[in-house]
């Protein structure tokens, strides 16, 4: 029942994600204006890293240790983290992947009209081939960066949660021109699936095959420079 669980989690975690970061521009722009910050350049970067922080918070109080990434969970597994095996991963991924689906059609389906213009997921800016490239350089990028703040970064969990947003804004930028980013499989399929690319080579290879390329990538290097601990003999008693 462990993996049921989790499995529903993670699917409840990324419907939820889908709907809410669909929205981050849209919930700036509001922001922004309230506070009459429009001339100050740097204001929506910041405003964005804020509510990507406070909302990473607030998910990680109510779904725990689950996870809205598919790469994510398969890089903590390559670098030795304890916790899934193959057949958890297995299980993980295809409710990641209809939450984020669902996520999508959710929140086009009840947005008012006069704002879906401002609702978009990732999407393919250049051609195939760079943009594979792009998306490999960015979730190697974003999940070495996770793994070093998790795992060897500041105790504190908010100081953790912070610097996970600031990373992520700091990618999503690098990559806005060539692949929206995603560096994300499931919630680029939730997308994809609205528009019926989802089945398509293009998405398959750009942000399936080299957001994993990428990001297990990443977990090998993080753990030849951070190997895991050796497990411990246990001592036998002399009789």
């Amino acid at each position: 029942m462990g993996v049921v669980k989790s499995a529903i989690g993670d699917m409840l975690m990324t419907f939820s994600w889908v709907v809410l970061s669909a929205t981050f521009g849209l919930q700036t722009t509001e922001i922004v204006t309230a506070a009459g910050v429009q001339g100050i350049a740097w204001a929506p970067l910041a405003i964005t890293t804020f509510l990507i922080f406070v909302y990473v918070s607030i998910f990680t109080v109510i779904f725990g240790t689950a996870s809205f990434n598919p790469t994510g969970n398969a890089a903590f597994y390559a670098a030795g983290v304890p916790g899934d095996t193959l057949f958890t991963l297995a299980i993980r991924l295809p409710a990641q992947a209809a939450g984020a689906a669902g996520g999508a059609l959710a929140i086009m389906e009840f947005i008012p009209e006069k704002y879906k213009h401002m609702i978009s997921g990732p999407s393919l800016q250049v051609d195939v081939h760079t943009g594979a490239v792009a998306e490999t350089i960015l979730s190697f990028g974003i999940t070495f960066a996770a793994l070093l703040i998790i795992i060897r970064g500041p105790r504190r969990l908010l100081a953790k949660t912070f610097l996970l947003a600031l990373a992520t804004i700091c990618f999503v930028v690098a990559g806005s021109k060539y692949t929206g980013p995603a560096m994300n499989p499931a919630i680029a399929f939730g997308w994809a699936y609205m528009d019926s690319s989802h089945n398509t080579w293009d998405h398959f290879y750009v942000y399936w095959i080299s957001s994993f390329v990428g990001a297990l990538s990443a977990a090998l290097v993080f753990r030849t420079i951070f190997p895991p601990p050796l497990p411990q003999k246990k001592k036998q008693k002399k009789a």
